[in-house]
């Protein structure tokens, strides 16, 4: 209605001032019209392609994250190498120490008993790191074959609404996977052992058989929960750095409707949009060839004689109001309007009288004359 409006209108005007007026206002219409249904052309265009790209967008946020979680569990069963190592340098000690290489007195005394005591306690946290690693891999190969139906529901045919419903059932069921690989980490486990491995330790009794023994083995483990100690805090810096490492994002599906879609990935569908514009402003052009036209027709007429532009029913008007003007110039001055008369031949003339008059009372013979009627 707008367009067929300023379709007749704007190239009947004949003035700057006219036209001018015209074109703000088509230009403000266009804007109303630009607001309220260019988004919905957008949406009709764009729409179901704006929800698969917010469901693609949400299968690489959950990839990432499912990436993260599992790149935090793997570098925390990589600390298995490091408990094994320090594990296998008191085992080491332990068999010097059954030697006699380490405080003189050969057999399993009291500083083997503690080097077998703290080796046991490595072995037991390096069977339970161990233990999580078929977990971790099955929960990973989990997520990834979640991810996989996802993908298939992001660029499956059909309609998008009922593939949105069961991308949101597969969303959830990875978000479960993702927060259960979070748990699978053993590196504050890790930590807390290495904290507990040099604070927590129960000395053996000492079984040398004189004070110069029992000093020997006092001192070696002395110099044992020393070297523990530093063994204890690099496994703990070791774990704090798994921990340290950034948490993976949490991430939602939220369902969105094809209009919210639209507005929230603008940016992907600029050719959309500017189709949908394009559909609403088209009209403009077209009133604006209508208006050049008739502008261009005008200013032909305006060179052309005014008696070869006149057509048919003109030239009849100019004749009766010719007539018109003539009858107004022959009424009288009175100011009575004349009225025409169709036309009449004249009377004939009437027979002249006779010369002796005849009585009134003396009837006339049919044919006329001076005869008295018998």
């Amino acid at each position: 209605m707008f367009w067929s409006y300023l379709m007749r209108l704007l190239p009947a005007m004949q003035t700057v001032s006219a036209r001018i007026g015209l074109v703000l206002c088509m230009l403000l219409g266009s804007t109303a019209i630009i607001a309220m249904s260019s988004w919905l052309n957008a949406a009709a265009l764009a729409g179901s392609a704006a929800v698969e790209q917010h469901l693609a967008r949400t299968v690489q946020s959950y990839q990432a994250a499912l990436e993260q979680s599992h790149n935090v569990a793997v570098s925390a069963q990589g600390l298995e190498r490091d408990v094994a190592r320090m594990r296998q340098t008191l085992t080491d000690l332990g068999e010097q120490e059954a030697a006699g290489d380490l405080s003189g007195l050969a057999g399993r005394g009291a500083v083997f008993r503690l080097l077998r005591q703290k080796s046991s306690e490595l072995e037991g946290l390096e069977a339970q790191i161990a233990s999580q690693s078929p977990f971790v891999e099955g929960a990973f190969a989990e997520g990834n074959a979640v991810l996989s139906r996802m993908r298939a529901l992001t660029v499956e045919t059909g309609p998008v609404e009922a593939r949105s419903v069961l991308f949101s059932e597969e969303a959830v069921r990875l978000a479960g996977v993702i927060t259960t690989m979070r748990q699978l980490s053993v590196a504050p486990l890790v930590e807390r052992a290495a904290a507990d491995l040099s604070a927590a330790v129960v000395l053996p009794e000492l079984d040398g058989r004189d004070d110069a023994a029992r000093g020997n083995q006092q001192a070696t483990i002395t110099s044992v929960l020393e070297v523990l100690g530093q063994r204890a805090s690099t496994l703990q810096e070791a774990a704090r750095n798994v921990m340290a490492m950034p948490a993976p994002v949490d991430t939602a599906y939220t369902p969105l409707s094809t209009a919210d879609a639209v507005i929230r990935y603008a940016g992907d569908f600029i050719p959309s949009w500017a189709g949908a514009i394009a559909i609403d402003l088209l009209p403009a052009v077209l009133v604006l060839m209508v208006a050049v036209a008739k502008g261009a027709i005008r200013s032909a007429r305006s060179r052309v004689p005014v008696e070869d532009r006149m057509t048919l029913s003109e030239l009849r008007a100019a004749v009766v109001a010719l007539r018109e003007v003539e009858e107004l110039a022959d009424a009288p001055r009175t100011g009575v309007r004349s009225v025409a008369v169709p036309y009449a031949p004249p009377a004939p003339p009437a027979p002249p009288l006779p010369d002796d008059p005849v009585p009134l009372n003396t009837p006339m013979h049919p044919a006329g004359g001076k005869q008295a009627a018998e």
